[in-house]
């Protein structure tokens, strides 16, 4: 890993989340901008280490995603109002959290901010859900050990470099677990509560 620091320029960023079945509004100020090695920042500057804007992110991330998880998903099936189906479009259904998660994550990309966040896995049903490189890889493997402190570094794609936080992804619900053990392209089916499944890829640009 580069153990180069960097530091950032205050701005805002408003996250507006938005789906057909809620719309979620996550203001997070965040200090963001162009980044300094913290060596050479000038006195005056205020700044913020990207490892604590990933943390930042990632804080809001899961608390979205429990409430969806747990007063959404949970509560609707529980009453029998609603399913929360992998094909819920066509169902008339509402998405999975996991499902949640990746089209927020989408939107989010689609603003144009470089801030980007997704799912990854080892085991994914999907292969565009795999990890998309080494590091990630090397990554959801010591999550697997350690899953209580994300694994971060600098990557780069061409000429630009990225700050990367990956964070656990555990099955916090019965949906995860009976989704994916019961999937026909899942390749793992023996997951349970709490397990590490996966880990939720958090991409910060650094120029």
């Amino acid at each position: 890993m580069d153990n180069r620091r960097y530091t950032f320029r205050t701005a805002t960023i408003t996250f507006f989340l938005v789906g057909p079945w809620i719309s979620t509004f996550l203001l997070l100020g965040l200090w963001i901008g162009i980044p300094f090695p913290s060596a050479k920042a000038s006195p005056g500057l205020v700044g913020i280490a990207p490892e604590k804007v990933a943390d930042y992110i990632h804080t809001v991330i899961e608390a979205d995603r429990s409430i969806y998880t747990v007063q959404i998903v949970n509560r609707m099936q529980e009453k029998g109002i609603v399913a929360a189906t992998e094909h819920w479009e066509q169902d008339n259904a509402i998405p999975l959290p996991a499902q949640f998660l990746q089209h927020s994550g989408r939107l989010v990309a689609e603003r144009g901010r470089g801030i980007r966040y997704r799912l990854i896995g080892l085991s994914p049903m999907y292969q565009r859900n795999g990890p998309a490189t080494e590091f990630e890889r090397k990554a959801l493997t010591e999550l697997q050990r350690h899953p209580d402190r994300p694994v971060t570094g600098i990557v780069s794609s061409g000429k630009k470099q990225y700050f990367q936080a990956i964070y656990s992804d555990r099955a916090v619900s019965s949906a995860c677990v009976t989704c994916h053990n019961g999937h026909p392209l899942s390749p793992k089916r023996d997951f349970q509560l709490n397990d590490v499944m996966g880990g939720i890829a958090i991409t910060i640009p650094l120029e």
